[in-house]
């Protein structure tokens, strides 16, 4: 059997006119980012939609100078800096009004993701997002926008049971939250294959009250085994079955995956149904920030235009 027919599809650049569906729900795309990550980039610019909310994840280990210094960076390029606040790596109170101050004072930050924080043993007072929101120190602050974690197939290190229990309580209480605090919030969420799933969670929460706009995870293209290590070590389940059938199949095993049936089946539903509580999509560029930006751009049309097109990507 010839491999030729795989190989030259795979060399083939995209040949197909935008989808104005997908279009539209790709518009104020977010994605995320590393420190390390970022510094691979030349120009953002060459890249991002201008004023693009940009994510930066801030891994067990990362100097908080190198998070601040990334964040000034894409600032100064004129993009929505939204860095993670991770509770179980923050000490203490004191920790936690310094970062600000630093992201405040060096990168005029005013956006934060705050989560729990992927370490089994709190580093010291906190181990909640919920704990990060009652000091008090986003509204002190002046923050405009917070973003929580969003679980749209549960996640075991909160629910080890396997049940949606803890996470949907803590859905409540961030509800309430919100109903109280002048930042605009969101559920911003972890990464899902399968539309179906992610359609049937998203309808259960606003069944039951929960009416936070969730901005709903989208692993960008990259090779089927980066995937698939990916989706086991974040705990991402039932819709895991989707890339393991796909790596049954020779004729896909050998090209890369890309996030278009999933995508297009969820732009299709919001199309659909307007009050559709997806309000944007958050890339995780698990194949490269390039990569990812460079799929968006290609199936956004005018919604993903960069920033500054006429720059040379690195």
């Amino acid at each position: 059997m010839s491999l030729m027919p795989f190989l030259k599809k795979k060399d083939q650049g995209p040949t197909d006119a935008v989808n104005p569906v997908v279009a539209d729900f790709l518009k104020d795309y977010s994605i995320e980012v590393m420190p390390r990550t970022a510094e691979k980039i030349e120009n953002f610019q060459s890249l991002l939609p201008a004023s693009t909310r940009v994510y930066i994840a801030h891994i067990e280990g990362t100097p908080i100078e190198e998070m601040v210094a990334t964040a000034k960076r894409l600032n100064a390029d004129g993009y929505n800096v939204m860095p993670h606040f991770p509770a179980r790596i923050i000490k203490d109170k004191a920790t936690l009004a310094d970062w600000i101050a630093r992201y405040q004072g060096e990168a005029d930050v005013k956006q934060a993701l705050l989560l729990a924080g992927g370490v089994a043993e709190p580093h010291g007072d906190f181990h909640s997002s919920m704990q990060l929101l009652e000091t008090g120190l986003f509204g002190d602050a002046g923050f405009t926008n917070l973003h929580v974690a969003g679980h749209p197939e549960g996640n075991k290190d909160i629910d080890p049971d396997g049940s949606m229990t803890n996470v949907d309580a803590a859905l409540r209480w961030k509800q309430a939250f919100n109903d109280t605090s002048d930042a605009d919030m969101a559920l911003a969420t972890q990464f899902a294959f399968e539309a179906q799933p992610i359609i049937d969670w998203a309808d259960n929460l606003t069944a039951n009250g929960i009416t936070l706009p969730i901005h709903i995870g989208i692993a960008g293209p990259a090779k089927l085994q980066t995937l698939i290590k990916f989706a086991i070590a974040c705990g991402v389940g039932p819709s895991l079955k989707v890339l393991q059938k796909r790596a049954m199949d020779v004729t896909k095993l050998l090209l890369p995956y890309e996030p278009t049936e999933v995508i297009t089946a969820l732009a299709a539903h919001k199309a659909a149904n307007p009050d559709f509580n997806i309000t944007n999509v958050h890339f995780f560029p698990l194949g490269g920030i390039k990569t990812n930006a460079k799929w968006a751009i290609a199936q956004g049309g005018a919604n993903t235009v960069p920033a500054n097109p006429n720059k040379e990507p690195a």
